[in-house]
């Protein structure tokens, strides 16, 4: 495809003139054509009405019609995996590799949800019947399941230019629910936004969808999306970046007229968590292992261990490998300059903090470069700084010598909010952290044992959440199949004749779901 930059409002393109960026390259500070052109007024104006309009269609569209939507995105992408991995290059700094890993991830959540929703089951539909002779009080005859909220605002992110953003995981997971969606492209990838957003509205012609059901917008985040928060036609928001990015949208959308739920994936330091049983003999690869998660992508996941509680006596190995490993390693290009130097700041912070001890850093001052940092400091300190809990995203971690089970106890008791929490041990050790697995189920969304976190499988039984500030909504999940529930509410119908209700509903069961009939599942 020819890029232009424009946005997609619908099925038109946008005819805006002021210019709102371009691509740059990372590795080289270089400009990449196009320069986009941000929705107007009237043209944003045009995508909310499109998409309330597109509701009223598109909520009532089956499982089978909506999955056949998704797959056909799906196919789209796959079809032009060749120019995504040609063109993401050149504005993440992302090697050609990951360009194709995340298109497969990306399609693979579409056929994921396309197959959830053709089965059906998801809705939750529960069925009881009247009970005309129950007494004292006869019972009325009530039947519940799971609709579509409405539009969804869903804002691109930086670090998964693919899976969380134009059709990512929001996306998808709003678009299987019955919602259509606007997404706001990031501003650091808008070729692959725009490649990947004609894939949508493609498969939305092909297969007979309203227009609406898919706009894609460029322009400023401060302008451009607080108006889309502020919209009345939008009734969620799916959101993946910075703690102060999204605690921006949860004010905005708490504010309103209708208040409206934001879920918000924002700031995580993942914590590790070191028993002196899984070092010993073990140190140089657990070192190896951690140094591996710590600079995967250049650090630059929401799931990187930023955090790792260590052992006073018996971890010297550990961190002697550690400090090897970062002085042979190397840096790495990271996705935008607003990146690299936030990262820059944040190891500045902690080399010169007066109670952490640089462990070792590799030097990286080219254009867009960062390399690993390793910090160590005593349970003491973080726990009397909350600013040592800070995140600093990218392939830097801080290590904390604890004493004893006490003060871990202690040290986890502090933690805010995380995606996930690790546990290094062995078998037999287990059985003595009963209790900080409870802890830990509190601060955390997923537990990981004798596992780093990063990776994460796109699945029905995959967490990708966590208590205040790794999500606005520790009940929800912004990977796997769990995900669609955000975007839906529960709706109860009392006493329908049996022809009037949603076909999940009728007594026939014409589409052979599971569902609970009189307190019984089946």
């Amino acid at each position: 495809m020819s890029l232009t930059g424009l946005s997609f409002i619908g099925y038109q393109r946008g005819r805006g003139e002021n210019v709102c960026g371009t691509a740059i390259n990372p590795a080289t500070g270089e400009s990449i054509g196009p320069e986009t052109i941000a929705a107007t007024d009237t043209e944003l104006e045009s995508a909310l009405e499109l998409a309330e309009q597109a509701y009223a269609e598109y909520r009532e569209k089956s499982g089978e019609q909506r999955a056949q939507f998704l797959r056909v995105i799906a196919a789209n992408i796959e079809a032009v995996v060749d120019t995504i991995a040609e063109r993401g290059p050149l504005e993440t700094g992302l090697p050609e590799m990951r360009m194709r890993g995340e298109s497969g991830r990306t399609i693979g959540q579409l056929r994921l949800f396309a197959d959830l929703i053709e089965e059906g089951s998801w809705v939750d539909a529960r069925i009881e019947h009247a009970q005309a002779e129950r007494q004292p009080l006869p019972k009325v005859d009530l039947r519940s399941m799971l609709r579509p909220l409405g539009p969804v605002a869903v804002f691109a992110a930086s670090n998964f230019p693919l899976a969380f953003s134009v059709a990512g995981g929001d996306t998808a997971s709003a678009l299987a629910a019955g919602c259509p969606v606007i997404v706001k492209a990031h501003a650091s990838h808008p070729g692959l936004s725009e490649i990947v957003a004609e894939a949508v509205v493609e498969a939305a012609q092909a297969t007979g969808m309203p227009e609406g059901v898919f706009s894609m917008l460029f322009g400023s985040g401060r302008t451009l999306g607080q108006a889309l928060v502020k919209a009345e036609q939008i009734k969620a928001v799916g959101f993946t970046g910075s703690q102060a990015g999204g605690r921006a949208l949860m004010d905005i959308a708490a504010a309103r007229p209708e208040p409206i739920p934001v879920y918000a994936e924002m700031s995580a330091i993942n914590p590790v968590i070191f028993d002196e049983s899984a070092l010993g003999d073990q140190s140089g690869k657990m070192a190896e292992a951690l140094y591996g998660s710590l600079t995967m992508g250049v650090g630059q996941f929401c799931t990187n261990p930023g955090l790792v509680f260590i052992p006073k006596v018996g971890s010297e190995s550990f961190v002697g490998a550690l400090e090897s490993l970062v002085q042979s390693g190397s840096s790495g290009t990271m996705l935008n300059a607003g990146i690299c130097n936030a990262y820059r700041e944040g190891i500045s912070m902690l080399g010169q903090h007066a109670a952490v001890e640089t462990v070792a850093q590799l030097s990286s001052d080219g254009q867009g470069q960062a390399g690993p940092a390793v910090f160590q400091t005593t349970a003491e300190a973080f726990l009397s700084d909350a600013a040592l809990s800070g995140e600093v995203f990218g392939p830097a971690t801080l290590l904390v010598q604890y004493e004893d089970g006490a003060q871990l106890q202690e040290l986890c008791e502090r933690l805010e909010g995380q995606l996930t929490a690790s546990l290094f041990a062995s078998e037999e050790a287990l059985t003595g952290y009963a209790g900080l697995f409870q802890l830990l189920e509190q601060k955390a969304g997923r537990l990981i044992f004798n596992g780093f976190p990063t990776g994460v499988e796109v699945c029905h039984s995959m967490v990708h959440g966590g208590p205040y500030p790794a999500t606005s909504d520790g009940r929800s999940t912004s990977v796997g199949s769990m995900a669609i529930y955000r975007f839906a509410r529960a709706v109860s119908y009392q006493s329908f004749p049996d022809s009037a209700l949603p076909a999940e509903l009728q007594d026939s069961n014409p589409l052979g779901i599971t569902r609970m009939v009189d307190g019984v599942r089946g």
